[in-house]
Parts: C-alpha cells; structure tokens; sequence
C-alpha cells in the first residue's frame, strides 16, 4: 500500500519516504506517526489517539510528542506556522489535511523490492491474566518492531498493521497473505510476583515452520531496561537466523543464468556483512552478475 500527496509518497511495506526519486530519511516512530494520521485523515486525531497508536498507550511528556509531531511535519516539508499538511486544532487534536491518492505499487522497482523478506511482529499475548502487563508486552513488541526495521535488507510490518490483531485469533496464513511477509514473530509474557517470562518463535509462514525459538526468566525491577534488553536479544537472535534462510531460500531457487547466479552466490555472505571491507568485495561481483544477465 503507498500513500500519495503533494510530492511525497508513503510506502507502506516497504517503509519508505521518498520525494520524487529522493528517499527522505525518518525514525521508525515517526513513519509510523505520518502512517497514522494518513490512515484517519478523516477526523481529528486526539492526544490519547496517538498515545494509544504510537506508544501502546504508554504515557509521554508533552515535549516528546510536540518533537515527533515536528519530526513528521518536517519530513514532509511541512512547519508548525504553515501546517500545510498536518494541522493543529487548540484543545482538540491535529489531522492530516493533504489531499491524499493510494493505491498497491506496480512499478518494477516496486516488484524487485517485493523480492526482500518480510516480517509481521504480532502483539504478544499477556498471559499473567494481569492487565498491567499489556502495556509491557506492547511496548516490548514496539522495541522490536522499531529494533528491526533497521535492519535493511529486512521489511518490517507497521505497527499499526500488526495490531490490528491483538486480543483476537489469527493464523499465521491470514497474516502472510494479507501482509506479503514470509516470516512472523510471535510470543508471550507471564508475570508471577517480581518475576516476568517472555517467550518468542519466529515462524516461516510459508511453511509453518519454526526457525527460532527463546524463553527469557527476568526479575521486574526496571521495566523499560527490561524491554530494552529483550528486545536487543531478540533482535539479535533473528536476523542472523534470517539472513541464513533466506541465503538457503536463494541458493534452492532455479536460476535462469548459471554464471550471473554463481556470483550472486559468492557475493550473498560479504553482502549481508554490511561492512565495508566486505561490500568492497560483494558489490563487483553483483556488478559481474548483472553484466552478464541475458
């Protein structure tokens, strides 16, 4: 899904912002800021709104939000004395005001995008049967969504999209259907006294099958380190599982060029390094690859 106005597009899946041909750099936050008030330009979105979208109702100063909210008018040229786009109303909330065209990508780069995994993170479920808990779990599933869309070669569902299915049962096909991902991260969280389990599984969607799987026993002395450290773990343990499956996935694929393949192949291990050194070793071999594609 891509969101169209002025002379910005929003690509959804791909969680890009470009301008033109310009790829216009955001925190994760923010995108998912300029996601929502495009999603209900319809109506005024209130303080609370946005607490409950963006911060999984976590309570933030009045500075924090007046930042993100300047973050996202600036990302999109837009100002707080113009508000061109997305408009203060004192003492009700803001809206997106731009006129807005969307619509699913068709382009070719479009569809050689399409071709880089992609991931759902899905509300953990709270198990302790303690509501308080909720708003741990949410704000660890947040770190983890925000931990991975850093990852670049990785596409990450909004959060947006992920929680739409929180306190309700879905099957793994369903999200990989209606999202476009291949993988889905899944888990849960039980407190008993000062102690808090979390438990997650990576599962290949495809095939339903799991590929990664961790319990973590932690004392709940300081929740947002707690959720920092979890989510850092997490992070930690899936892309290097990810990255091995998809160059698994890669190599099983049925190659129209044998040569052009065998150095896409040699190129994959420097290219996922994403170190210097290494791209200096993987981006001729893709620049060979592509010379000789038919």
């Amino acid at each position: 899904m891509i969101f169209v106005f002025d002379s910005y597009v929003l690509d959804i899946g791909r969680r890009e912002l470009r301008r033109g041909h310009t790829l216009v750099s955001v925190q994760p936050q923010v995108f998912d800021l300029l996601e929502y008030l495009i999603r209900n330009r319809d109506h005024v979105i209130s303080r609370d709104d946005l607490l409950d979208a963006i911060w999984g109702g976590r309570i933030v100063s009045e500075s924090t939000l007046a930042t993100r909210i300047n973050a996202a008018r600036s990302a999109i040229g837009d100002d707080g004395e113009s508000q061109r786009l997305i408009r203060t109303l004192p003492r009700k909330g803001i809206r997106f005001v731009g006129d807005v065209q969307e619509g699913a990508i068709k382009t070719e780069q479009s569809l050689i995008a399409s071709n880089r995994p992609a991931i759902a993170v899905l509300p953990f479920q709270n198990m302790s049967g303690d509501p308080e808990q909720e708003y741990f779990a949410d704000g660890m599933v947040d770190e983890i969504i925000t931990g991975l869309s850093r990852i670049k070669w990785l596409l990450v569902t909004s959060r947006n999209s992920s929680f739409v299915y929180k306190n309700r049962p879905v099957t793994l096909k369903e999200v990989a259907e209606k999202h476009h991902v291949r993988y889905v991260l899944e888990g849960g969280v039980r407190k008993s006294g000062n102690r808090v389990r979390i438990s997650a599984q990576l599962i290949d969607a495809t095939t339903d099958s799991h590929l990664w799987a961790e319990q973590y026993d932690r004392l709940l002395d300081d929740v947002f380190a707690l959720q920092d450290e979890i989510a850092m773990r997490v992070i930690g343990a899936i892309e290097p599982s990810l990255r091995r499956v998809e160059m698994e996935r890669v190599k099983r694929q049925r190659p129209e060029n044998l040569d052009a393949y065998d150095l896409v192949l040699r190129s994959l291990p420097f290219g996922y390094a994403q170190m210097p050194k290494d791209s200096a070793i993987a981006i001729p071999l893709l620049e060979e690859s592509s010379k000789t594609r038919p």
